[in-house]
């Protein structure tokens, strides 16, 4: 089977510029992150928006894609080519500004979004965790999953760690990185206080590890609105 069509995915047409592109994709990831559009079907969407930006949010990899497509790229405007004669300070800062625009785009494909899945994963189980725990928090099985629950919790946060030290941030998105550190930082004190639950079954820790959690999420939507007219 071919590859699937990314410019239908992202509803924009083969000849949408670059910075058309990147419109569309802060448009429908607005319309179908999983925190503002929960459902099944949202989450495998946004999965194939994600997929399809990071083909043709990037030159090269878009270039690449439509030769395989049979399509043929798109030649340089007779502006474009004219730049050969501008100035070499015009010259260094478009080459400049290209270089900042390929570090945004790594450090999103790379570490934001990776890094958003994985807290996901963790954030979104939490009520479904609680919910199936309190027909009876002290039957060993229903506790049993909570603590398996937990211990995934953990390593997933630590990989989601690893990932956001894999690469430093772009200046232009240090609100976003300052956003997901604390959120990450939450999350770890939150599955902290859940871990305390299961050892002594203190509610009063099981609310407070829900809160955390709530505050992880209003930090990850802020680094989301930060980062949407960036990308």
């Amino acid at each position: 089977m071919g590859e699937p069509n990314y410019y239908q995915t992202l509803r924009v047409t083969s000849a949408a510029t670059q910075a058309e592109v990147k419109q569309a994709y802060r448009r429908l990831v607005k319309e179908f992150h999983p925190d503002r559009n929960p459902d099944a079907q949202a989450r495998d969407e946004m999965v194939r928006i994600n997929t399809a930006y990071e083909v043709l949010g990037d030159r090269q990899a878009r270039q690449s894609y439509d030769r395989r497509q049979g399509r043929y790229p798109q030649t340089a405007s007779a502006g474009d080519r004219g730049c050969r004669h501008g100035s070499a300070r015009q010259r260094s800062a478009r080459q400049t500004a290209t270089t900042a625009d390929e570090r945004i785009y790594r450090w999103v494909t790379q570490v934001y979004h990776p890094l958003n899945l994985e807290l996901d994963r963790i954030i979104d189980a939490l009520d479904e965790q609680i919910d199936e725990l309190s027909g009876d928090p002290f039957d060993d099985e229903l506790m049993g999953n909570f603590m398996d629950y937990i211990s995934a919790c953990q390593v997933v946060l630590e990989r989601a760690q690893a990932t956001f030290e894999s690469q430093r941030n772009p200046s232009v998105l240090a609100g976003v990185a300052a956003d997901l550190y604390h959120c990450l930082n939450q999350v770890g004190d939150g599955i902290e206080e859940l871990e305390y639950f299961s050892l002594n079954y203190d509610d009063h820790h099981l609310h407070v590890g829900q809160e955390l959690f709530r505050i992880a999420r209003g930090l990850q939507l802020d680094a989301l609105d930060r980062i949407g007219p960036l990308i």
